[in-house]
């Protein structure tokens, strides 16, 4: 099987991740579960920031926020190294900016993610996602943001979105759990 992933809030908590680096830097204290009601993908509301301050602190923060110590998703390391060692192809797609790639393959690899030549794939806008997608013939995608889920409609492939509270309204089918990723691909792990 061909399996494509997006990264950042699909296998990785990256806004969990940039909201302790904002009450960092803000030196505040404001509650998760602000970020968790948020209804929309930027983080800046939970904090009172307009939309011109929330770009400037996530541009200011943007290096740690990718590529300090933001956690993965629990089971998401191990769910797709068990695929890799039972011989799925495992893609990763993701938008991060052109100057971000190499940095982000490093750090992929560093966290335990099985990276394989040739199936990274950096450095497009969301909306660029659907050709590389469809170039690579994927079996399954699973995405966060509902505007890349609905780009994928006409393809045949099974898409998968990472439930998050920003994409609730999607009706495309949901993976709660990376633990629960073997299970709902229909596939026993080795023993």
């Amino acid at each position: 099987m061909k399996l494509g992933f997006d990264i950042d809030d699909t296998l990785i908590r990256l806004r969990e991740h940039a909201f302790r680096l904002y009450n960092k830097k803000l030196g505040r204290q404001v509650d998760i579960a602000k970020l968790h009601a948020l209804a929309c993908i930027p983080i800046h509301e939970a904090f009172g920031l307009n939309a011109e301050e929330g770009k400037r602190m996530w541009d200011e923060l943007r290096e740690a926020i990718y590529f300090s110590d933001c956690p993965p998703y629990p089971d998401a390391v191990e769910a797709l190294n068990e695929l890799d060692r039972l011989g799925h192809e495992i893609y990763y797609i993701t938008a991060r900016g052109q100057g971000h790639c190499e940095r982000t393959l490093t750090w992929l690899t560093a966290a335990g993610f099985p990276v394989r030549s040739g199936r990274f794939y950096c450095g497009m806008g969301d909306a660029e996602k659907v050709h590389v997608i469809r170039e690579l013939a994927l079996d399954y995608y699973f995405d966060d943001k509902p505007a890349v889920i609905d780009t994928l409609a006409e393809l045949a492939i099974k898409v998968y979105v990472r439930d998050q509270p920003y994409n609730r309204h999607s009706d495309a089918p949901r993976i709660h759990s990376w633990g629960e990723l073997l299970r709902l691909l229909n596939i026993s792990p080795l023993k």
